[in-house]
């Protein structure tokens, strides 16, 4: 099994590798027989790829520790769910889950667009095969999850296996990193299109049309990934919070801001064929900062919770971050004509204004987090000293600019096209302005003092009714007109412009979100050493230790702490933090319970043992408001998937294009 599996990877490699010079060869030889055979090689590759992955997945699920991937990252007792999610568990298995989703991204765009645009498939599959050959390539050479363990010259498998790393056996990690890597190799697919359109010298926007849904899916599949880490880290790992500003964590941000400025700015290609260099370096950004963060977590170049164990593998990315980045320079340079404005800027005040604004600061907190990143990286290297840049550094940097793009998010729909006037900025602003003035003082006179806080909550009232005012004074138009309740109006509104009301739908999901994340201003944290009987009191709250349980498991051993919760004498209920110990990897993690609640969380850890071992540690976080962010995540999904719906006028459009098709050999014969 082990020679078939290592013999699948390396025929996917040499059939990718084969892809890329085929499809080279077919165009400079104008020979379409090549180019056929580049596509049916990406298909051979996809096929090799998805076999090799079957071949570990079964090796994985049969328990055969004579696999040293397998002996390392799974055990017998090992639940089903958690050994399938030891497939991207480890580093070498992660690569081949990456090549995986890669291939498969590879097949379906090349199948689906091969007729379409035909033009384009050849640098298409010589950019997605590329990058996929490359990654192959280190799954073959420098990081096989084939490996066998070997005593003298004989197989050898061990008894049992070490083990899911604890902190991953959490269902939350069986969807987070696919979710992740869909993003991240997602969006090899529209920068493999950008880049085929500028060699081909298209016009500026029909690589735009044809990439436009896949950008807004990967981009998706970026955002859920990042959500559910956050959601893993806040239920997880026992802190209390749910963004530490990791290094990891900042890797796979970085493209999300970049991808998030993109999907802004083809808008104003699009309507106003502006912005085309802007678009080509940012879908161009936002692919390499993927193979980035990428080698950011398998490369040893940062040290997190969340990263591999150090590799020789980062030098690999290094050299084709280089040599990416120096060929998509080349042809930006090279096809500056065909990137020429069709239009200027008119006014600064006005929505295409709004737009290149809403791309500078993006663009501006992408760099200060890249910078803040890779800080104590250079600083090691240049000064032999490892200066750490933590979460304030962050905090105090990205707030203000957070805050502005919300403003940002509530001014973009209230300015006109072009230029707007006088009259019409006093009448759209004044009732949101109005609103967002007397929330701050309402806040400040009920004692809030926290500035940002309190400009926060502002902002999300001025956003909040900006966004109904675009729905209530389309809903009302559509209800005037055609007689109808004001809720069917509002979907008719909506199903009429699917990707500009999906976005405000978006566009309230980080409202709802930053009320969350403006919640963390009043977070208060408690930890306290409780035997059996004690009680302690915080943020209003008393907690009472009511016993500690001990259970055995096959997989672990764990302590349970049973607190009864009360507030104003009332009782609430019996809350349950685990302390756990696994028997493969003799490695210790404590489990949280959470009360969730709008208003805030009560979250529990049982952090430990005291110095006697006799009593447990208990940790008490009361969290205000952090529900909204988890609210907001649902919205943001259900706004980007509406978006994604074709609108009506799609739909007429399509209807009418195969009878125009039919009609038209009858008028030509006819002339």
């Amino acid at each position: 099994m082990e020679n078939l599996g290592y013999l699948a990877v390396l025929l996917a490699f040499i059939l990718s590798a084969y892809a890329v010079l085929a499809a080279l060869g077919g165009k400079l030889r104008r020979n379409p027989f090549l180019e056929l055979s580049a596509q049916r090689a990406v298909l051979a590759a996809w096929l090799m790829t998805t076999a090799a992955s079957a071949i570990l997945l079964h090796a994985i699920l049969t328990d055969n520790f004579s696999f040293n991937y397998v002996a390392s990252r799974s055990n017998a007792s090992l639940d089903l769910l958690y050994k399938v999610a030891a497939w991207w568990g480890g580093q070498e298995g992660s690569l081949l889950f990456w090549s995986w989703i890669a291939a498969t991204y590879s097949f379906v765009a090349v199948y689906t667009g091969r007729v379409r645009h035909r033009n384009l498939i050849p640098y298409v599959v010589m950019v997605m095969a590329g990058t996929q050959a490359f990654f192959l390539g280190l799954v073959a050479f420098e990081a096989n999850p084939f490996q066998v363990i070997m005593s003298g010259p004989q197989i050898t498998a061990v008894p049992d296996g070490q083990g899911l790393n604890p902190l991953l056996q959490h269902p939350m990690m069986a969807i987070h990193p696919p979710m992740l890597y869909l993003g991240y190799v997602g969006f090899t697919v529209p920068f493999a299109f950008a880049l085929a359109s500028l060699i081909t010298r298209q016009p500026g926007e029909r690589w735009i049309h044809t990439t436009r849904v896949w950008t807004m899916v990967t981009w998706l599949f970026q955002s859920i990934g990042i959500l559910l880490g956050a959601r893993w880290a806040y239920v997880v790992l026992g802190w209390g919070g749910y963004w530490g500003w990791d290094p990891v964590e900042n890797a796979s941000l970085l493209p999300w801001i970049t991808g998030t400025a993109f999907l802004h700015s083809v808008m104003m290609q699009e309507k106003k064929g502006m912005m085309k260099v802007w678009n080509i370096v940012l879908i161009s950004a936002t692919f390499f900062l993927c193979i980035f963060g990428t080698m950011m977590t398998r490369g040893g170049l940062v040290s997190s919770v969340h990263a591999f164990a150090q590799s020789e593998i980062g030098g690999y990315f290094v050299w084709y971050l280089i040599i990416g980045i120096g060929i998509t320079a080349y042809f930006i340079a090279s096809r500056r004509q065909y990137l020429r404005s069709e239009a200027e800027l008119e006014s600064v005040v006005s929505r295409e204004s709004s737009f290149l604004f809403n791309n500078v600061i993006l663009l501006a907190s992408c760099f200060a987090v890249l910078w803040g990143t890779l800080f104590p990286v250079m600083s090691e290297y240049f000064t032999g000293n490892k200066i750490t840049v933590g979460a304030p550094f962050f905090n105090k940097v990205n707030v203000p600019i957070a805050l502005f793009l919300l403003f940002l998010t509530g001014v973009g729909p209230l300015f006109a096209w072009r230029r707007t006037s006088l009259e019409s900025l006093r009448r759209n602003f004044q009732w949101p302005a109005l609103v967002a003035v007397l929330c701050g003082v309402a806040l400040v006179a009920a004692g809030m003092r926290h500035f940002y806080a309190t400009v926060c909550f502002s902002l999300c009232a001025f956003v909040t009714l900006t966004v109904l005012m675009e729905f209530y004074r389309g809903g009302r138009v559509i209800q005037r007109k055609f007689e109808m309740s004001l809720p069917s109006a509002l979907v008719e509104l909506t199903w009429r412009n699917t990707r500009r009301y999906g976005g405000y739908l978006v566009h309230m999901a980080i409202v709802l979100m930053f009320v969350g994340f403006a919640g963390a201003a009043f977070n208060i944290v408690h930890q306290q050493e409780m035997a059996v009987g004690d009680s302690i009191e915080v943020g209003g709250y008393e907690f009472k230790l009511q016993n500690v349980s001990e259970m055995d498991s096959p997989n672990y051993f764990r302590a349970v702490a049973a607190i009864d919760v009360t507030k104003n004498g009332e009782f609430l209920e019996t809350m349950a933090p685990e302390r756990r110990l696994y028997h493969a990897s003799r490695q210790p993690t404590s489990r949280v319970d959470v009360r969730n609640r709008l208003g805030g969380d009560v979250y529990l850890v049982y952090a430990g043992q005291s110095s006697d071992g006799a009593n447990p540690i208990v940790q008490v976080y009361i969290n205000p408001l952090v529900n909204w962010i988890w609210i907001g995540s649902f919205l943001l999904v259900l706004g980007t998937l509406v978006a994604l719906i074709p609108s009506k006028r799609a739909h007429r459009a399509e209807r009418v294009r195969p009878a125009q098709l039919k009609e038209q050999p009858i008028a030509a014969s006819g002339d």
